[in-house]
C-alpha cells in the first residue's frame, strides 16, 4: 500500500501543475482588453504558488523526505542536492515574477516581455522539477524507507491542507483566493468571461 505522504505529494503536485498550466494558458492568451482582470488572476496564481508550495510543500520534502532518501539511496544524493537548491531559489523566483508582473502593471507594455519570458522559464523549470521528484525520488523512497520513516513523513504531510486541491474542506482564509482564481480567470481556464 502506498504511504499517505506519497499520495499527498502527488495530489499536491497535481494541483501545482494545474495552476502552472493555467498560468501558462493565461500568458499565451494574454490580457486581451482586460488588463486589470489579467493582473488580478495572474497575481492570485503567483500568490498561491508562493503561499502553498513554497511555504508548506517544499520545506517538508527538503527537511523530511529528501535527507532520508539521500542517506539510504546514495545514487539519488546528487539529484536531491539539485532539487534542494531549486527549493531554496523557489521563493526568490516567485517574488521576481510578482515584481515583474507589477512592473508591467505599473509601467506599461514595455515590461510585458520580461514578465512573460521569466514566467515561461519558471513554469518549465517547475514542471521538470516535479517530474524528477515523481520519476526518481519517490520511487527510490518507496524502495528504501521503512515503516517508521513513513510514519514520520506521513504525519508531516497530513498537516498540509492544499487550499486549491478540492479534497479537503476549504479553509475560509483561502476560499477568497480560490474563488478569485476560478471566477475571474477567463474560460476555458476558469469560469470568467472569455
Amino acid at each position: 500500500m502506498k504511504p499517505q505522504s506519497i499520495r499527498i505529494i502527488q495530489e499536491e503536485h497535481g494541483t501545482i501543475a494545474a495552476i502552472a498550466k493555467s498560468l501558462g494558458m493565461m500568458i499565451e492568451r494574454g490580457p486581451h482588453d482586460d488588463l486589470p482582470g489579467y493582473f488580478e488572476v495572474v497575481g492570485a496564481m503567483l500568490f498561491y504558488i508562493d503561499e502553498f508550495p513554497e511555504r508548506l510543500h517544499h520545506p517538508k520534502e527538503t527537511e523530511l523526505l529528501f535527507p532520508k532518501v539521500a542517506q539510504r539511496a546514495p545514487e539519488t544524493a546528487e539529484l536531491i542536492a539539485r532539487l534542494d537548491k531549486e527549493h531554496e531559489r523557489g521563493e526568490a523566483s516567485i517574488r521576481e515574477l510578482q515584481y515583474l508582473l507589477k512592473a508591467w502593471e505599473m509601467l506599461g507594455p514595455t515590461r510585458r516581455e520580461a514578465f512573460e519570458v521569466a514566467a515561461r522559464r519558471h513554469l518549465h523549470f517547475y514542471m521538470e522539477h516535479m517530474r524528477l521528484e515523481e520519476s526518481v525520488i519517490l520511487p527510490a523512497a518507496l524502495k528504501v524507507l521503512d515503516a517508521d520513516d513513513w510514519k514520520e513523513i506521513d504525519a508531516a504531510f497530513a498537516s498540509n491542507v492544499d487550499p486549491l486541491n478540492g479534497k479537503y474542506p476549504r479553509d475560509p482564509i483561502y476560499d477568497r483566493l480560490f474563488t478569485r482564481i476560478v471566477t475571474r480567470a477567463p474560460a476555458p481556464i476558469g469560469l470568467g468571461e472569455s
